[in-house]
């Protein structure tokens, strides 16, 4: 009879699972997307649906494209570049040509996924790396929008999607400029109703604020997310906004304005949330929020543009690795200040 082995098995942390892998949570992240692309294809009509569909399939064609040429295996089933091209497709204007759509989904994938290295090595959001690329290509077009409930939204293809590239497009119908840059360079404010319920002008994911709020509070229930990012971001929006608007109520915003209005909520809700490019720790996400609220109100208020989100999400997405150095928890039973090297 052989005696009894005991055996040690030592490993790292964590040592207890959830069993949540990536393609659940990424799946969780679709359905709470799917009401927010509901909403948008209702109050656009076929810009939206065909906007949504065109951002998808190019991320989906890219994916696979850079993962032949890198010699990677397809990272599709996971969800994660599905996500890319939704988040992508409600940053854009509903007017906006389809071939600009294509150029900008290319290169959320190839320079703001791939470039670094691939699925979980991205710093950067990938979806607003294709919007600023776009942003600075075509700042004419991702600046122009078409009306919200338009009575032809589902009776015709609005003309100015079918552009030929690198053409001029020709929008059958333009809109109003939206609240936020109706608020800073006409001091027109817009009713804050029509903000929360998403009946204005604006990209397709500026729309019912109402919906994106419900959609982060499905996921933060079931734990795929953390509330601390949402809620930095929404505290500071709050509180930079409500001086300033105690300051000059007649040029600033109030505070329920600043929040309800452009796409602070998707990118509070939905973008700087993104695992990968967030801190990991409970008080890096908190002031990471902070961070990325402060930064939207100092543009929106001081700066040349009118929108400061995506802006302030990558500028956070860049200093997200150094909150987290800057504020490592100790390790259990030491004190602050002891056990560090000398001249650390």
């Amino acid at each position: 009879m052989e005696p009894l082995r005991k055996t040690l098995s030592i490993h790292t942390s964590p040592h207890i699972a959830s069993g949540a892998d990536v393609a659940r949570i990424m799946r969780h992240v679709i359905y709470a997307l799917l009401p927010v692309c509901g909403f948008a294809i209702y109050a656009f009509g076929w810009a939206a649906l065909l906007t949504l569909v065109v951002a998808v399939v190019v991320c989906w064609l890219s994916e696979v494209l850079f993962c032949r040429l890198l010699r990677k295996p397809a990272t599709l089933a996971d969800g994660s570049v599905t996500i890319t091209g939704i988040l992508f497709a409600l940053t854009l204007p509903p007017g906006l040509p389809l071939w600009m759509t294509v150029v900008g989904a290319f290169a959320a994938v190839g320079l703001g996924k791939f470039l670094f290295g691939g699925l979980a090595a991205n710093v950067f959001n990938p979806a607003l790396v294709g919007r600023a690329f776009l942003q600075a290509a075509f700042p004419g077009a991702m600046t122009t929008w078409s009306p919200v409930l338009a009575a032809d939204r589902f009776s015709q293809i609005p003309s100015s999607l079918l552009a030929a590239p690198f053409m001029q497009p020709n929008y059958d119908t333009v809109s109003s400029a939206s609240p936020l840059a109706l608020l800073k360079f006409e001091h027109t404010p817009t009713p804050l109703g029509d903000l929360f319920l998403g009946t204005t002008a604006g990209s397709l994911g500026e729309t019912s604020s109402l919906i994106i709020l419900l959609g982060g509070a499905y996921l933060i229930a079931r734990g795929m997310m953390s509330w601390r990012i949402p809620a930095g971001i929404l505290v500071a929006v709050a509180v930079v906004g409500g001086i300033s608007y105690v300051a000059d109520s007649e040029r600033f915003g109030s505070p329920l304005f600043m929040l309800f209005s452009g796409g602070l909520m998707l990118g509070a809700m939905f973008m700087a949330t993104d695992p990968v490019s967030s801190p990991v720790t409970h008080r890096g996400c908190f002031v990471y929020g902070l961070l990325i609220g402060l930064v939207v109100v100092v543009i929106r208020n001081w700066g040349g543009l009118a929108e400061g989100v995506m802006y302030a999400i990558l500028f956070a997405n860049a200093v997200s690795p150094h909150i987290d150095n800057w504020l490592q928890p100790l390790p259990f039973g030491r004190k602050p200040g002891h056990g560090r090297e000398r001249g650390s």
